[in-house]
């Protein structure tokens, strides 16, 4: 066995570096919790190339002094912490001593700093863990702290990074994350020397909020109450604007943002059936509790925290949160389409009424003239001439005469009620010996249909009926089945879109969707532009956290190409990378799930009994593309065994 030693402080250091500092993002965090705990009331971030080659962070907070400054570099150094009883009760964001140790030792940095009332400050400069210069300097009050060439002494952990829009992307997520933990903290954020946002620092977490996410924090509903020895405030979506993933959700535990299945679990429960299956609540909740109550020391990034009493803080999250939803009405409003490309039309006024009309003031027209407006309901004088044209007209068959009779003529009362659409009559030489075709009434199956003789081994079956407009019962032989007509039609639609092997075509959107996003999300997407566009996607940066849509697949409506966008997202940004075949699938899924009929339509006898011919001849229709089944079976001994018979 090797010989057992104590690893230089250096290697301790770079150890240490891998636990708490993992991308740019980690150290703009640790730096911005440390000018919180400084006392700063303004602090200014600003990055270059994703933060890998700059970062810094300028606060006003109490700053150090020169013995201070140096001694904070050194591992396991804090101002926080004296006694071990102090573990029991943190009620700072930092406590561990550990973050400044582990940024210098896989970077360079100045640090400038300065206390109050002093007359100078001191500036350090530091590269892989060690002091390299130290100048006495004139500098504001507070710290500034620069950080260039993140790992560039640890080429391993280089090759992890992803690209400077993916990096910048979460650094910005990391700030707008502490502006909604601290709004209290007016924050300024600059990227590549462009400011991507400002916060006012007035504690209003409502300000912070539209500082991130714009108008739609005007759709939250707010938090605010109390459970035992815990306070809950915040907003949360109503049920209407569900996201398709858990990327808006934001929890804080003493003003710590943390990760919390508990937490997730009792916001959801709130939601229960009220929020579509598949769709989650976004939200951004403060949860306050005495520091006893809670221990924070579980991580060494901090993001994970454990509570004393569990059930209790279920209860606080989930009950303040359902009398925030139950004390707002969440009734939509209603949304109409835009009609524009297709010109309404024009409406013709009635004539004028006159003191003693007579039959001599129109001549009777020898045809009934085409109306502009066949809306418009005829006056007691039109319908005289009307009907009178009608009894001059030549006769046609008794066929086609019903026909046009039951369309044109819907009541014998002088007024007619609801809108007529007046047909041209036609003229018939001579009676017509053949009887016309009936009307075929359009059905679901979009393939032709081919003729093919019965089988003799074929049982016949037949629909018995329809079981709350959802389910048909058909019956063949000594077994019934009940076939889900929705699943059955969206199966039937999903194979014929799925059978167009084409590639995927794009259709451009005469006006370009914005889609809101989280900032690591916006990040995902931007890197993956080539990936979207093979799916159909064209996505173009639409400032802060907002992507543009301009194009979308020919399958899908433009209706649907924000949801579908923003799963998209969510599996980039979860590093799912699915290949081109399956994600088209998915978007099939969500055009067969709209276009088929619905559970609970009204279905004509005709469209059962073609969908019920389709479902009986195929058997490889068994599952909707969700994975529903499509049918199910119900023997006549299972049956009678129920009845007691057998």
């Amino acid at each position: 066995m090797p010989k057992i030693i104590q690893l230089s402080p250096h290697i301790a250091n770079l150890i240490a570096a891998g636990e708490v500092v993992e991308r740019p993002a980690s150290v703009v965090k640790e730096l911005l919790e440390n000018a919180v705990d400084a006392g700063a009331t303004q602090v200014t971030i600003e990055i270059r190339d994703g933060g890998m080659t700059f970062m810094r962070v300028t606060d006003n907070g109490c700053g150090m002094t020169p013995e201070d400054a140096k001694t904070a570099f050194l591992r396991h150094a804090t101002s926080k912490l004296r006694t071990a009883e102090d573990l029991v009760s943190i009620a700072t964001m930092g406590f561990r001593g550990e973050a400044l140790a582990a940024i210098a030792s896989v970077s360079r940095i100045d640090l400038m700093t300065k206390t109050a009332g002093a007359i100078s400050g001191i500036s350090l400069l530091l590269e892989a863990g060690n002091i390299t210069e130290e100048t006495e300097v004139g500098c504001p009050e507070g710290t500034t702290i620069i950080i260039r060439d993140l790992f560039y002494n640890t080429p391993a952990r280089m090759k992890f990074m992803k690209s400077d829009t993916v990096e910048g992307s979460k650094v910005t997520s990391a700030v707008q994350m502490q502006a909604l933990a601290h709004p209290e903290v007016a924050i300024r954020f600059l990227r590549d020397g462009k400011e991507v946002l400002s916060t006012p620092g007035t504690g209003d977490l409502e300000a912070a909020v539209y500082c991130i996410y714009g108008r739609e924090s005007g759709k939250m509903i707010p938090v605010n109450s109390r459970w035992e020895n815990y306070t809950l405030t915040g907003y949360v979506s109503k049920p209407t604007d569900a996201r398709p993933s858990r990327n808006l959700q934001t929890f804080f535990v003493n003003g710590r943002p943390v990760k919390s299945r508990l937490l997730i679990a009792a916001l959801e429960e709130a939601y229960r059936n009220r929020i579509m299956v598949g769709k989650f609540p976004a939200c951004v909740l403060h949860l306050t509790l005495p520091a006893t109550m809670v221990d924070v020391n579980v991580h060494p990034a901090k993001t994970e925290v454990k509570f004393l009493n569990e059930k209790s803080v279920f209860d606080c999250i989930h009950y303040g949160t359902l009398g925030a939803l139950n004390s707002t009405s969440d009734r939509p409003q209603v949304q109409f389409k835009n009609t524009n490309a297709v010109p309404a039309p024009q409406s013709v006024p009635a004539p004028a009424a006159k003191p003693a009309p007579t039959m001599a003031a129109k001549p009777a027209p020898s045809a009934p003239a085409k109306q502009e407006n066949f809306f418009r309901t005829m006056n007691a004088e039109e319908y005289r001439n009307f009907t009178q044209v009608i009894k001059d007209a030549p006769k046609p068959t008794p066929q086609v005469a019903s026909a046009v009779t039951k369309a044109v003529v819907q009541d014998t009362k002088p007024v007619l009620r609801s809108p007529v659409l007046i047909p041209d009559l036609p003229v018939v030489s001579k009676p017509v010996e053949q009887t016309p075709e009936p009307p075929v009434e359009p059905q679901i199956v979009t393939e032709p249909e081919q003729t093919k003789l019965p089988m003799p081994q074929e049982i016949p079956w037949r629909i018995v009926g329809e079981l709350y407009r959802s389910y048909v019962i058909v019956e063949q032989g000594e077994e019934a089945f009940l076939i889900d007509k929705h699943a059955a039609h969206e199966r039937i639609l999903f194979e014929k879109l799925k059978a167009n092997q084409e590639a995927i075509t794009s259709q451009s959107l005469l006006t370009p969707i914005p889609c809101r996003l989280s900032a690591e999300a916006c990040g995902e997407v931007l890197n993956n532009k080539e990936f979207l566009e093979e799916l159909g996607f064209e996505v173009d940066a639409f400032g802060e956290n907002t992507i543009l849509i301009r194009q979308v697949p020919m399958d899908l409506s433009p209706e649907n190409a924000q949801n579908a966008l923003e799963s998209l997202a969510a599996d980039l940004l979860n590093g799912r990378r699915e290949n081109k075949a399956n994600i088209r699938d998915e978007i099939l899924h969500t055009v067969a799930c709209k276009a088929a009929i619905k559970a609970g339509w009204n279905t004509s006898s005709k469209e059962l009994e073609v969908l019920v011919k389709q479902v009986m001849s195929n058997e490889d229709l068994k599952y909707c593309p969700h994975g529903r089944p499509i049918c199910i079976t119900l023997s006549k001994k299972q049956l009678e065994k129920q009845f007691k018979r057998s």
